[in-house]
């Protein structure tokens, strides 16, 4: 007899389900068959049942968060079994201690965590039985019964599981030992929060932190464009004044002196180029790209889609979640012909067919066994749903792989690119651009949602002769860098490599997986949003003062920096060929901690933090039982205070009293001594920077009286100009 030990019970069920089998309440018995001819008992892990154990076991004076008592660093590493899940362990443990059992097939998700999982079950329940690992990367009856017809044996996998071991020890020194320190060197500053800080999370934070700071000191800065309308014999088109392809004037009044020029002057097609690009298909998803796209195109947040994939997967109708290629094996893609055959017949897909191109075996783009490594790219498989009935995200995630599939067996997309040169009174230049679709070939399937900027001009030669219809100066504004979408966070994960300047580094985070694992980075993700570290609005990643606050004390240590991972990611890669030890790996791991606390101490005397940060600092949701009153409230006798988001009256649970100001009005943050101020003296100070459109402006906040809301005083005005009310 066989214990087969899933990860999931789901999973468990579903590898069960191909044979005959019979349900008993803790686990399911698979009667005899050809590939288990003394029959399987089938049982399952809840995701983690184990988990490193906290520092007070350790030793108990750990337990107190002291700076006395850094670093914290066991001499061995202990997992004990998760409380809430102590009945399901007991069921593992005593169906792996039946004398019946003769051997273990561990067939946890085939990839590092999964290997963890299982293996960590069997050390806890002392099960010293014979071990094979299933290895499959997709659940379909066929994949399942090939999987147990070709077993690993249990070395093969067994330096992953040396890997992720590691990984995980590494990561709890490191979390353990950093997060005290910096959360209690803060407090020292008056912040008194938890400030949680990781291996992954805290580099991926400084990337927003970055792009926080780039968009908080930008300064907006006019410019001019001349733009003309031609008619060449008929033919019309618009086009821009350029000088050395530079269409940006600096300065108004020479934007407005070519345009004086231009008016009513005749016009000469000077230069035709055009140019045919052509478009290869993209290539397969794999988890990262199918995040980014998933949120660029419906705003699934990663975890979402990672979660929404994970049930597809366990219905058997698509390949492993969590990989990290976008290629396949040959050995896959001599199924595609078949699966393609079971999609042509949805509604859905009918007019795609039939496909310009029938087999891409030999196409190298998608098909390369060198370029997988545990799995392959996210395909859908031989068990196609009826699509009707899948839920609607289900069926937003399956459509994009499916049409991903059948695109890569299309032609490539042509178009030609055209650019005009005009001169006005053969001296003044002006650039026109635009493209026309000759073959559209992939993109029938996939249809892009992007804004086409270059619309067809008309066919136009050089030397052809009209005059300049219409001319105008149109004044805009530089912008700001944009904010990280919760999808571009997936991808800067992933490519994290290309902010670093060493070049052996950034080869390291390339060959590896950046920040983080496809399997990782969406949790990251929610935990920074857990954490108050980031705020998601409608799809923008802000960070939070408290974001600030940590990355400005670590300041330039390697915790906050893309190397360490980039090292780390090297070490953990060789761990898991056999040519790295988990040992030496600890041993660097435990000298980085003692040098940050060291270096930590030290320089926080020096700590800086801007006023701005500490009055939109707000502490942990567990601490905001006490709130600071900043002033009378202007519609009753209560008092204003900070209530996390926005200041509000106190008295709104007792006389539903809605006076409210913003915490942020037209992209300023406004502190809390601003508006102690406004509700003492009626105004507040002079604030920089206020953005309105495309202008930015200068002004004070004054309350309104009369109107009973915030208003804009301009220094020079007597009069209060209305703001926008929040």
């Amino acid at each position: 007899m066989i214990l087969i030990i899933a990860e999931k019970p789901d999973q468990g069920k579903t590898l069960a389900s191909v044979f005959k089998s019979k349900k008993h309440s803790d686990y399911i018995e698979i009667f005899p068959n050809e590939i288990f001819t003394e029959g399987a008992y089938v049982t399952w892990a809840i995701g983690h049942l184990c988990q490193l154990v906290p520092p007070e076991k350790y030793q108990p004076q750990w337990k107190k968060w002291t700076l006395d008592n850094l670093p914290i660093i066991p001499s061995q590493f202990e997992y004990e079994v998760t409380k809430d899940k102590a009945k399901q362990f007991s069921i593992i443990k005593k169906l792996s201690g039946n004398p019946q059992v003769t051997g273990v097939i561990h067939a946890g998700d085939a990839g590092r965590e999964g290997e963890l999982i299982i293996r960590n079950v069997l050390r806890l329940a002392n099960c010293k039985k014979p071990m094979r690992r299933l290895w499959i990367s997709s659940l379909t009856p066929n994949s399942i019964r090939e999987g147990f017809k070709n077993l690993l044996n249990e070395n093969d996998t067994r330096n992953l599981y040396f890997e992720a071991y590691t990984r995980a020890c590494a990561d709890w020194v490191v979390g353990m030992n950093a997060s005290r320190l910096y959360s209690l060197l803060l407090q020292k500053q008056g912040f008194s929060d938890v400030f949680s800080v990781g291996r992954v999370q805290t580099p991926t934070l400084a990337l927003i932190v970055k792009r926080e700071r780039e968009i908080e000191n930008f300064k907006s800065e006019p410019f001019w464009e001349v733009q003309a309308k031609f008619n060449i014999d008929g033919k019309k088109y618009a086009g821009k004044w350029q000088k050395d392809g530079e269409t940006r004037v600096q300065s108004k009044e020479l934007a407005e002196k070519i345009a004086l020029f231009c008016k009513d002057k005749p016009a000469r097609v000077s230069e035709v180029l055009a140019e045919t690009k052509e478009f290869l298909p993209p290539m397969l998803y794999n988890l990262s790209a199918l995040q980014a796209e998933a949120n660029k195109r419906f705003k699934f947040p990663p975890k979402k889609t990672l979660d929404v994939l994970q049930k597809l997967y366990q219905k058997g109708n698509v390949s492993y979640p969590r990989s990290d290629s976008r290629f396949v094996t040959k050995g896959e893609a001599e199924a595609f012909p078949d699966i393609l055959k079971k999609l042509s017949g949805i509604n859905d897909y009918q007019a795609f067919f039939p496909l310009p191109i029938t087999s891409i075996i030999e196409n190298k783009r998608y098909v390369n066994d060198k370029k997988v490594t545990d799995h392959y790219a996210i395909i859908p498989t031989e068990q196609v749903p009826n699509v009707e009935k899948l839920p609607p995200d289900e069926r937003i995630l399956y459509d994009l792989i499916v049409t991903s599939l059948i695109a890569a067996h299309y032609n490539k997309a042509i178009a030609e690119y055209t650019t005009v040169t005009t001169m006005v009174d053969g001296r003044a230049s002006f650039i026109s651009k635009g493209k026309v679709q000759i073959e559209e070939g992939w993109r029938k399937v996939l249809h892009s949602k992007e804004k086409d900027n270059e619309p067809a001009l008309p066919q136009l030669s050089e030397g052809e002769q009209g005059k300049t219809a219409s001319v105008e100066v149109k004044e805009s504004q530089t912008q700001p860098p944009k904010r990280y979408t919760e999808g571009q966070l997936i991808t800067l994960m992933k490519t994290a490599g290309k902010h670093i300047e060493d070049k052996e580094l950034e080869k390291i985070l390339s060959k590896t997986e950046g920040l983080g694992t496809e399997a990782t980075r969406a949790g990251i993700i929610t935990m920074l949003k857990d954490r108050l570290y980031i705020e998601v609005n409608k799809n923008l990643v802000y960070a939070t003062a408290k974001a600030k606050i940590l990355i400005d004390a670590i300041g330039e240590q390697i915790l906050a920096s893309p190397e360490m991972t980039g090292k780390w990611e090297q070490k953990l890669k060789e761990i898991s060929e056999g040519t790295a030890s988990p040992k030496h790996f600890m041993e660097q791991t435990n000298k980085m901690v003692l040098h940050l606390i060291s270096s930590s101490v030290t320089h926080s005397e020096e700590w800086e933090f801007s006023e701005e940060v500490r009055e939109t600092f707000t502490p942990g949701k567990k601490k905001q039982k006490s709130f600071t009153k900043l002033g009378s409230c202007k519609k009753c006798d209560g008092q204003v205070i900070d209530k996390g988001s926005f200041y509000g009256c106190n008295n709104y649970k007792k006389n539903k009293c809605d006076f409210t100001l913003s915490k942020k009005i037209l992209g300023k943050a406004i502190t809390q001594k601003n508006i102690k101020m406004l509700l003492a003296e009626g105004s507040t100070e002079t604030i920089e920077g206020f953005k309105n459109k495309d202008k930015t402006f200068n002004a004070r906040l004054a309350w309104d009286e009369k109107e009973g809301k915030l208003s804009f005083l301009f220094e020079g005005k007597s009069s209060v100009q209305a703001a926008a009310k929040k």
